[in-house]
């Protein structure tokens, strides 16, 4: 999802991939919730995060539980944060709550995603 928002959010200015500490593909609620708020993610991979060079980065952005403690060594100069988001794929019970828990998470990482283009993509005075 925070791929899709900031390709969509930062066009061309951006280049932006996906990866994952255990990387499973992209979650069929995940599509359902972008498609919601117009975005299709469909074409979107999430690679391995121990076979990128990260050293091509400016940023890394880790989501979720341990994937900050989990990541390889980040090169010192690339700036890092880290979202602590519930992962809505851990979600049981009936598809209705399944997906408002991808929506609440898809309405945080939009926020998030656009608070970090707004800081970095401005320039500063």
């Amino acid at each position: 999802m925070a791929e899709g928002f900031t390709r969509y959010y930062a066009g061309s200015t951006a280049i932006v991939d996906s990866a994952g500490t255990d990387p499973v593909g992209i979650n069929p609620y995940a599509k359902w919730a972008m498609n919601e708020a117009g975005i299709d993610i469909d074409g979107q991979t999430s690679d391995a995060l121990a076979e990128m060079d990260l050293s091509s980065f400016d940023y890394v952005i880790t989501l979720c539980g341990d994937a900050r403690d989990r990541c390889p060594a980040i090169p010192p100069d690339i700036r890092t944060e880290h979202w602590d988001l519930p992962d809505p794929a851990g979600v049981r019970g009936r598809p209705s709550d399944v997906i408002q828990a991808f929506r609440v998470i898809r309405f945080e990482i939009e926020r998030r995603v656009r608070d970090l283009l707004t800081r970095i993509l401005q320039p500063q005075s």
